[in-house]
């Protein structure tokens, strides 16, 4: 078993290894030096999707969405907050299902919000309705 996992940078979206099972106050990327203890959901596109699914150590939660959905809407700050709570232990993505169709459909998308997390590559998870923020901390304790 490796000594280091690998977390995507937030910023830069460049992949950084880092001690495994260590408690850490402070990460930096390598490649733009910006902190890896950020805890926000970053919206990506179809490259930035798969580079988190597939270059990622830790669990991938990602939140399905689209701007004309009330609930989507209403979930997104419990969505935002739920991440604060999983630096460098799980990462937190948003797909627009508008922008980004090909995606939803590749994952038999069919109400949003959809919540699906990832670990491995490969899809562990799922739950569609909005959620508050502690049933989704609780959700993502899960898998960590």
């Amino acid at each position: 078993m490796s000594d280091k996992i690998k977390i995507l940078c937030s910023h830069c979206k460049k992949i950084n290894a880092i001690p495994a099972n260590r408690a850490i106050k402070k990460a930096n990327c390598g490649n733009c030096s910006n902190s890896l203890l950020e805890t926000h959901p970053v919206s990506v596109d179809a490259e930035g999707f798969r580079k988190y699914i597939q270059n990622s150590d830790i669990p991938v939660v990602v939140d399905f969405w689209a701007p004309w959905c009330a609930p989507c809407r209403m979930m997104a700050p419990n969505f935002e907050e739920a991440a604060k709570r999983f630096p460098l232990k799980a990462s937190f993505i948003k797909v627009n299902t508008e922008e980004y169709p090909q995606i939803s459909q590749q994952f038999g998308i069919r109400g949003i919000p959809t919540i699906i997390i990832f670990k491995n590559g490969a899809e562990v998870h799922r739950v569609s309705g909005a959620l508050d923020s502690n049933s989704i901390i609780q959700l993502v304790n899960n898998f960590i």
